[in-house]
C-alpha cells in the first residue's frame, strides 16, 4: 500500500517539475490515507524525487517515518481536517499563477471552460508567510469554499479526492494564470 502510494506521490512530483509547475525545492504534494499522510520530505526536490523522499505523518503532525516532512505539513493538515472528502493535495510554485497574484487581490477570471467545471473559482489568498500555522489557516479556510487557490507571491493549492484529480486542476490554474496574463492588455 505505501509503496503504491509513494510511486504516485515520485510520479506527479517528477510530472509537475517537467511540465514547469514548480522549480528547485519549491512545491509539495500529499496523500491521505486513513490516519497517515504522505508527503514529499523536507529538502526533496521535486525533479529527481525518490520514495525514501516520502515522509510519513498522522494527522496530528507527529512524525512516523525516519523522514522529516516538508515544511508545508501544517497546510496539508488543516485542509485535510477541514475537507475530510479530500484525499490528496498538491501545492506548486508555477510562474504565471505567482505573477497574477501580485497583480490581482481577490480572485483570478475563469476563462476556459474547463476551469468553470473543475475549479468553478480561483480565489487569491493574501500573502502570509511560508509553513506558518496563519498560513495553513487561511487557505483551508478557502479551500473550504473552492477546490483550489492561489497563495499571494508563493504558490498554488489544489485538491482532489486522488492526487490526479489535484494535479490536473494545479494545471488548470495555472493554465488560467497564463491565459489571463497574455490576455491583459495594459
Amino acid at each position: 500500500m505505501s509503496r503504491a502510494i509513494k510511486a504516485q506521490l515520485v510520479k506527479y512530483s517528477r510530472l509537475a517539475h517537467e511540465r514547469g509547475l514548480t522549480a528547485a525545492f519549491g512545491g509539495n504534494m500529499s496523500i491521505r490515507k486513513g490516519n497517515l499522510v504522505f508527503i514529499k520530505a523536507t529538502g526533496a526536490v521535486m525533479d529527481d524525487m525518490t520514495g525514501e523522499q516520502i515522509a510519513v505523518i498522522d494527522m496530528k503532525g507527529r512524525q512516523v517515518s525516519g523522514v522529516r516532512p516538508s515544511s508545508e505539513y501544517r497546510l496539508h493538515l488543516e485542509i485535510y481536517h477541514k475537507r475530510p472528502e479530500v484525499t490528496a493535495i498538491a501545492h506548486l510554485h508555477p510562474p504565471y499563477s505567482i505573477t497574477a497574484s501580485t497583480i490581482i487581490d481577490v480572485e483570478l477570471p475563469i476563462i476556459t471552460p474547463e476551469a468553470e467545471i473543475y475549479l468553478k473559482r480561483i480565489p487569491i489568498v493574501p500573502f502570509r508567510p511560508a509553513g506558518t500555522e496563519e498560513l495553513a489557516r487561511i487557505v483551508a479556510e478557502t479551500i473550504c469554499h473552492s477546490d483550489a487557490a492561489i497563495m499571494e507571491n508563493h504558490g498554488i493549492v489544489t485538491v482532489g479526492r486522488s492526487l490526479r484529480e489535484a494535479f490536473y486542476k494545479a494545471e488548470l490554474v495555472e493554465e488560467s494564470a497564463k491565459l489571463w496574463y497574455l490576455s491583459r492588455r495594459d
